[in-house]
């Protein structure tokens, strides 16, 4: 059974080397050599978490001669967003609520101040 793409966005994005490698191609696409610069690893581990990307459909690679450029595929990244996006209402809600509690306690916190002053 092949996990659904969100799955799949998720588990690409789980890795920190990853969203370091995406963040880089949100400045424009790069070659491989370029995107391991700052890492300590191997050229082959690199490539590694430019395949799990690929398959996630976060990057698409390029062939120029012996140039593969990578390049920053954004439309699983608005799914993701997308999906955060319906669980807003209830945080929302939530702090709302909490916003509302609060107020409440310093209302009674301040109150009772002013009965500790007047005796």
């Amino acid at each position: 059974m092949a996990p659904d793409q969100l799955s799949t966005t998720f588990a690409a994005l789980a890795d920190p080397t990853r969203r370091a490698i995406l963040s880089r191609l949100a400045l424009g696409e790069a070659p491989v050599n370029e995107l391991a610069e700052p890492f300590r690893m191997s050229l082959p581990a690199v490539s590694k978490h430019l395949k799990v990307l690929e398959r996630a459909g976060l990057i698409a690679r390029g062939r120029e001669a012996q140039w593969r450029p990578c390049r920053l595929q954004a439309s699983p990244l608005k799914d993701i967003a997308d999906w955060v996006e319906h669980y807003r209402g209830f945080w929302e809600q939530s702090l709302d609520r909490l916003d509302t509690y609060l107020r409440e306690e310093l209302k009674k916190e301040k109150k009772h101040a002013r009965k500790q002053r007047k005796r």
